[in-house]
């Protein structure tokens, strides 16, 4: 009994682990009770909320942590090791101690954590810290004790309890220094700390104002340390706030500037250059070789880790036969398993960094090409001639910045794939030669046959490839036209027929589609199928040569089969890949060699070198350099600074190409163009980008406030600025949709005079704007502003003639005549013809007194009168303020996009669209059943051949290879009927998707494409409906076949070693946790991807429909800028995708790694005997790949959840509210209707949108039917609203139209739209026939179109072109000039033969002859209709019936002309008394005559 008590007692294990765990149990029983008493008195302490952020307390929390993990391995390392042997009292001791330990440290790291252990001005409480001293007391003393142990009992002394104790040790010190000597950061406030205080008070904030956003800052990737890089803990940041906060662009960090575009491409664009003389000589061997060579570091890196990986994978399958030997008792050396686990683990972990840093820069190089190649495409986008640029419409250009440079970037995941399946079948050769000796020619001839297979299948998937990439060329090109034109489409109630048009061209799209999904289905097929077939050949010859097959060297053979799976499973996908990059390249290659606008055409000489501004000597210009007739032919012109030119002529002589020949846009024949000095263009057709108006005006230059004034005040924009809510920083919707015509007209000639430019072209710009502001504008901006400028002007408004100093008459492509407007009054019958017609049109005025009027009417009398007008209004604009101040708000509001977890509603509705989901079971059991028998085949062979020669087999060989081969050949054809379902149903699914969300969108209001930039929906059209087609059904099937193998992996190593689940459960729970905490942030980064891509392709639309206008202003550059600034935006989010990817799979490879290692020190430590060796050696080789596979997984799950954002952004346009029905069965109206024609206004109030203040603020008037009726009024005065209410485009918000006493609201749009005829403001022709630009609807016969075309004076044009009716339209009608194109449209309205007929400022572009001749044209055939008129020209209103004059929403004037021009203060009359004011001065000498 004394013995018992002796003070060796102390030195014993048993009293050490006693003490131990006595001390962590009491531990536990304080943190309950203290817990309990929490609990009670309810005291919710403050601090308990407060996290720090000090690192030293962080790292008391993970330090808990490790304690805890790490005796847990020890605890279940003992229980293993004693598991072998005899139970013993110190063992238990032992035992309960470690698992007192892991318990005691969980609960301890959960409370730090939580702050529970707060005290006062200590982070530990009173009880930790004194608990804390007697535990280093304790672990030291065990220590202590464990060295005098060692040295007397040597190798039988247990190492573990060495380490376990030296931990503690440790640990106690470190716990000591943190409770006893730092104190709460919250406590000493001094300067330097403070930032800290309130850290999670307001994240925002503190984001805000402290600490730099992630926008501003650099990536940490830039800076971080080795073991930061290797671990991808420079993400982790980023994951946090993700975790904390929905994600903003702002958030994410800046690119390093070796992966930014901008400081990337200058040395890529010399390079080039350098290489290929000209970019118009590239080839796409140089571009291949320029991209290589812009990231070579990255790839030479990139190839050694592929390397590594490749190496470190077959360690595995080499070690396995060793193995099993093993287990069956054949030891080579002591500790023999130990050194086979480590070797193992070893090559694990190595593969998983390979593998992880290989991934990542590969997609690092990826966006790196990308960007270079989308600055590249873009940079020649803005030099394209003309011609070029009518071979590829701007959708195909579009296509070749998102779809093709991105395949291109792609294609970094593939580079080294090629030499890596050589490399990789060559090691698995070597192994299986090791194992089965000569039979590995025979799977060396196998996998041949295999890879042979594939060719074929490969080439007819290039072929598909291509021509589905053509087919969604054809049809984005014909959705981007119809998108813009949709105003059009729906005025005329043709949305249906295009919409069909669009679906048959998604048909043939389909086609391909099909053809293309069905040959993956065939590839999958083949190489599933493969392993088997290949180890099928192998195991047979084995038979056949009479070599022995061993359960080791079967298992061996098998693991190297799987892995070769992989190169050639990835094989035909990087033949595919290798093809379909190849077309992508040649595309891009053949668009930068497309003929650039040549530098030649104009010689440009430095301001002051020459007292010319312009010189053209014998000049021979044409835009179709193959055409025998040049379009300009001995143009000779010269014109000195400071003069005003004016070029007039009738529709298509010529005159725009004369301005363009000066900006140097159309190619030349001969002769020499000389230009001095900088020039400022303003197009006919206006040019506005979207954003702001400021910005607009600004075009980049710095704003100078008095100049800026100035020009806004000679433009007459300050009163239109008033009326918008956000003035100049009001945003812009796409091409200025939500300004009228004259406002886009005014801000682009403002933009002009901004400049500052010594030479100025206007493409008729006084046409688009009333008459009184057009008097304005050529007054305060030709004549003053530009006073001491060179002015180039085109007019067709004969009245801006008189004060030209030259004016050059042209016609059919020719300067017929020139000089000053009184020598030409004289001699030139064309300039007579042209003034002759104006006096036609001036002669109207006369009968009504016109002259008298204009006299008596002193022009300060007007300005007064004009001043109280302006008073009167911004009184009205006062009592309206406060419904104005309510509904502030953009047209153009942010891209919406979901925010948070994608619903599980978006995965049902993808599943169940096709079939309502009936193949989705029939799917799964395919899987499952292929799965089954795959680990059947596998478990057989096992099972079924001996571990070593000497074991008697317990099948037959024949036996064994005929239930192999029976078991491979069912679960190959499993893969086929899954295959075939899978693409049966992806199919079905893209299709209805595509269908709904394009009805959806033909159907939606006008207001949705006026707020909505077409690149969105051309986005979702494209790229999202890409996604569809090729990769979100194969995305979600993916993620449920990787579960069903991972389940049948856990279920073979289980059957081994059930004890796998103690550490697999955590594992996975781990795994799961890393997982929710990594998708918020991910998926918020995938969703800023499809959110930042859209204005690059914007912005690249926007420039190529304007890159005439950027150049004329040399602003080159400066788009250039945008667009790289842009290209990064879009490479930021993805960059950290790739880098948050790889953080996630880092992690969870390592956990996989620990759970494999795990199970084989489980089965090095079982006794010998206990388990089949064979079935241990399955175990081992389906463990292989656990981590590959479950990485795999959560890859997919990842990839699944950023795919399928893809499917909810088209299933938002499957939601998109619609316009009312397009036919009310039960109100339709007579097939007569209208029959008057009469149209009756009550009450009409209209706003655009409900945050968008009022447009018409209550009308009521009635057009007679018959009668023709002008509307006139200052620009924005509601002209084109109440134009568009007529036609239901904007729906009354409170009143109504009645039109023959049907109220136009009760009848559906298609029956309301095809009764009315409307000339639109925009003259729209679309790509196609003349016939088809005519008669879309195909109604009428060629004999009635060809009257038409005769009626509007085309008919000659059109019969002298090739293919007379079928002669092509390009796209937006640009081979045919303004004024033809808008001959055409009256040629649509002719066709119709409507009661009720809308002009919309529809002479605006055209000379005046030409609007005689339509005036003319219409009164001759609508002399029975109702004709409403809006009109800039005050002529071709005052032979109307009525007017009405607008301003500011509200009817100011309605009656007969005669009775407005008597009542001399009438504001019809002043308009009427400047415009002959301005017109008459300059023809009283020619009238006289």
């Amino acid at each position: 009994m004394s013995s018992l008590f002796s003070p060796l007692v102390l030195l014993k294990p048993i009293f050490l682990h006693a003490s131990s765990g006595f001390l962590h149990l009491l531990l536990l029983v304080g943190v309950l009770l203290s817990w309990l008493w929490k609990k009670i008195t309810a005291r919710a302490k403050d601090e308990s909320k407060e996290k720090h952020n000090n690192t030293l307390f962080k790292t008391t929390v993970f330090c808990s942590l490790g304690v805890s993990a790490f005796s847990l391995v020890l605890c279940l390392f003992n229980y293993f090791y004693s598991y072998s042997s005899e139970w013993s009292e110190e063992k238990f001791v032992t035992l309960s101690d470690l698992a007192l330990k892991f318990v005691a440290w969980g609960v301890v790291c959960v409370c730090l954590h939580k702050g529970s252990f707060n005290s006062g001005q200590r982070r530990f409480s009173f009880f930790l810290r004194a608990w804390c001293v007697i535990f280093l007391f304790v672990s030291f003393y065990c220590f202590v004790v464990d060295i005098v142990d060692l040295s007397e009992r040597g190798a039988a002394f247990p190492a573990q309890y060495l380490v376990s104790d030296a931990v503690s040790t440790c640990v106690g010190l470190f716990f000591c220094y943190v409770g006893c000597f730092v104190k709460n950061e919250g406590h000493e406030c001094n300067g330097i700390q403070e930032p800290l205080l309130n850290d999670d008070t307001n994240v925002g904030d503190t984001l805000g104002s402290k600490v730099p956003r992630g926008g501003d800052t650099v990536t940490p990737f830039s800076y971080a340390g080795i073991l930061s890089l290797l671990t991808f803990s420079w993400v982790g940041p980023l994951i946090a706030v993700g975790n904390k906060k929905t994600l903003d662009l702002e958030d994410v960090p800046q690119l390093d500037s070796r992966d930014s575009v901008a400081s990337a491409f200058p040395t890529f664009r010399d390079k080039l250059e350098a290489d290929c003389g000209a970019i118009s000589s590239v080839t796409t061997l140089k571009l291949v070789k320029l991209l290589i060579m812009s990231a070579w570091k990255e790839v030479l890196f990139t190839a050694f880790l592929a390397l590594l990986n490749t190496l470190a994978s077959y360690v595995g399958p080499y070690l396995i036969d060793g193995f099993v030997q093993y287990l069956d008792g054949q030891r080579q050396y002591e500790n023999q398993g130990y050194v086979l686990v480590s070797t193992f683990f070893f090559a694990k972990i190595v593969e998983c960094l390979s593998q992880r840093h290989w991934f990542f820069k590969a997609q690092q190089v990826g966006l790196r090409v990308r960007a270079l190649l989308v600055t590249t495409i873009y940079n020649k986008a803005l030099t394209l001639s003309c011609q070029s640029k009518q071979g590829h419409t701007s959708g195909e250009i579009i296509n070749f910045m998102t779809v093709d440079a991105e395949r291109v970037g792609t294609f970094s995941w593939y580079l080294h794939d090629l030499w890596m399946v050589a490399l990789q079948v060559t090691l698995a050769l070597l192994i299986l030669y090791k194992n089965l000796g000569l039979a590995s020619i025979a799977a060396f001839v196998a996998t041949i046959i295999v890879m042979l297979a594939n060719v074929p299948l490969g080439s007819l998937q290039e072929k598909f490839q291509k021509k589905l990439m053509d087919s969604k060329d054809t049809r984005m090109k014909a959705t981007s036209e119809i998108l813009r034109n949709m105003r059009i489409l729906k005025l005329q109630g043709w949305e249906m027929k295009f919409l069909s048009k669009i679906t048959g061209l998604r048909k043939i799209e389909q086609g391909w589609l099909k053809k293309f999904l069905y040959t993956a289905v065939m590839t999958s097929f083949v190489f599933w199928g493969a392993p088997t077939f290949v180890s099928v050949v192998t195991f047979g010859t084995c038979m056949l040569m009479g070599i022995p097959l061993e359960s080791g060297k079967i298992l061996s053979a098998l693991a190297t089969f799987r892995i070769l799976q992989e190169p050639i499973y990835s094989l035909p996908d990087t033949i595919s890949m290798i093809a379909q990059t190849k077309v992508s390249l040649d595309r891009i290659a053949s668009f930068l060699r497309l003929d650039e606008l040549r530098s030649d055409v104009v010689e440009k000489l430095p301001w002051g070198s020459s007292d010319t501004a312009i010189e053209v000597v014998d000049g021979q210009f044409s835009w179709d350099l193959s055409s025998p007739n040049p379009t300009l032919q001995n143009i000779n012109v010269k014109v000195f600074h400071g003069m005003k030119v004016a070029v007039c002529g009738t529709v298509g002589s010529g005159k725009s190409t004369l301005l363009s020949c000066v900006l140097g846009e159309v190619p030349k024949i001969s002769g020499i163009l000389k230009v001095c000095g900088t020039k400022a263009y303003v197009a006919q057709s206006p040019w506005i980008q979207s954003g702001k108006i400021e910005d607009n005006i600004l075009f980049g230059k710095h704003m100078d406030r008095e100049r800026y004034e100035k020009v806004l005040e000679a433009c007459s924009l300050k009163k239109d600025l008033e009326v918008l809510s956000f003035g100049d920083q009001t945003i812009i919707g796409e091409r200025g949709i939500n300004l009228s015509g004259g406002q886009k007209q005014r801000i682009q000639i403002a933009r002009a005079l901004y400049q500052d430019a010594d030479i100025y072209l206007f493409d008729d710009p006084f046409s688009a704007v009333d008459a009184h502001t057009g008097s304005h504008l050529y007054k305060e901006c030709l004549l003053e502003l530009l006073s001491s400028k060179t002015v180039v002007y085109v007019t067709h408004q004969m009245e801006f003639l008189p004060t030209a100093d030259l004016i050059l008459v042209m016609k059919d492509g020719k300067i017929t005549q020139c000089g000053k407007y009184n020598d030409l009054l004289n001699s030139g019958a064309d300039f007579m013809e042209l003034i002759g017609a104006h006096k036609k049109a001036l002669l109207t005025l006369n009968p009504l007194d016109g002259a008298t009027v204009s006299n008596e009417i002193t022009t300060s009398e007007q300005d007064d009168r004009h001043d109280f007008k302006e008073k009167k209004v911004s009184k009205d604009e006062q009592n309206g303020k406060t419904d104005k101040s309510e509904l502030k708000g953009q047209l153009v509001q942010e891209e919406e996009r979901e925010k948070g977890r994608v619903e599980f509603s978006v995965y049902l509705k993808c599943i169940t669209t096709a079939y309502r989901g009936a193949l989705v079971p029939f799917i799964l059991l395919a899987q499952i059943l292929f799965q089954a028998l795959q680990i059947g085949s596998n478990y057989w062979m096992a099972w079924a051949t001996p571990i070593s020669i000497d074991v008697v087999p317990p099948v037959g060989g024949t036996t064994l290879i005929e239930v192999y081969v029976a078991l491979a050949i069912g679960s190959t054809f499993c893969i086929l009927a899954r295959s075939m379902l899978l693409a049966t149903a992806g199919y079905k699914t893209a299709t209805i998707l595509f269908n709904k969300m394009h009805l959806c969108i033909f159907r939606a209001p006008m207001s949705f494409f006026d707020s909505t930039p077409s690149g969105r929906i051309l986005n979702r059209a494209s790229t999202d409906q890409s996604a569809v087609d090729t990769d979100i059904p194969y995305q979600i099937a993916s993620f449920a076949f990787i579960m069903i193998q991972l389940l049948g992996i856990i279920a073979v190593m289980s059957q081994v070693a059930w004890q796998v689940f103690i550490i697999f459960i955590p594992v996975v729970a781990v795994s799961i946790w890393y997982q929710q905490y990594y998708i918020p942030a991910a998926r918020e980064l995938s969703r800023l991807v499809g959110v930042c891509k859209a204005p690059i392709i914007q912005h690249f639309a926007e420039t190529i429909s304007g890159a005439s206008t950027i150049r004329s202003f040399d602003k080159q550059s400066k788009f250039q800028e945008t667009n790289m600034k842009l290209t990064d935006g879009y490479s930021r989010p993805k960059f950290n995708i790739a880098g948050a990817m790889e953080w996630l799979c880092f992690r969870l490879d390592v956990l996989s790694s620990i759970t494999f290692a795990f199970s084989l020190i489980f089965l090095i430590s079982v006794p010998q005997g206990l388990i089949d060796p064979g079935i241990a050696g399955l175990a081992v080789t389906y463990g292989l790949n656990l981590n590959m596979i479950q990485a795999w997984m959560i890859w997919n799950l990842c990839n699944m959840e950023n795919k399928i954002i893809s499917v909810e952004r088209i299933l938002q346009y499957t939601c998109i509210p619609s316009e009312p029905p397009l036919v009310v069965d039960e109100n339709r109206p007579n097939p007569s209707w209208p029959s008057f024609g009469e149209v009756d206004i009550q009450d009409l109030q209209v706003r655009y949108a409900p945050h968008l203040p009022l447009v018409l603020r209550g009308l009521t008037c009635k057009f007679q039917g018959g009668l023709k009726t002008g509307i006139v009024g200052r620009t924005g005065s509601g002209k084109s609203t109440l134009i568009q209410t007529l036609f239901r485009i904007v729906e009354p918000t409170t009143g109504q139209v009645m039109i023959d006493n049907i109220n136009i609201t009760s009848i559906g749009l298609h029956d309301l739209r095809s009764r009315l005829s409307i000339i639109p403001q925009d003259p729209t022709m679309f790509e196609g026939t003349v016939r088809n630009n005519l008669d879309p609807l195909e109604e009428y016969t060629d004999e009635q179109i060809w009257e038409v075309l005769d009626k509007c004076q085309l008919g000659n044009e059109v019969r002298k072109k090739e293919g007379k009716l079928d002669s092509t339209v390009s796209e937006n009608g640009e081979n045919w000039s303004m004024g033809q194109r808008q001959l055409v449209c009256l040629g649509r309205v002719l066709l119709k033969k409507s009661k009720v007929l809308v002009l919309d400022e529809a002479t605006a572009s055209v000379d005046t002859a030409t609007d005689n001749l339509i005036q003319q044209t219409l009164r001759q055939h609508f002399f029975d209709s109702t004709v409403i008129t809006i009109a800039h020209r005050i002529t071709s209103v005052l032979d109307s019936d009525m007017v009405l004059l607008l301003s500011q929403g509200l009817i100011e004037e309605y009656d007969t002309p005669t009775r407005l021009l008597e009542n001399k203060s009438s504001s019809f009359a002043q308009l009427v008394a400047e415009y002959t004011t301005r017109s008459g001065s300059g023809f009283e000498k020619y009238v006289h005559h």
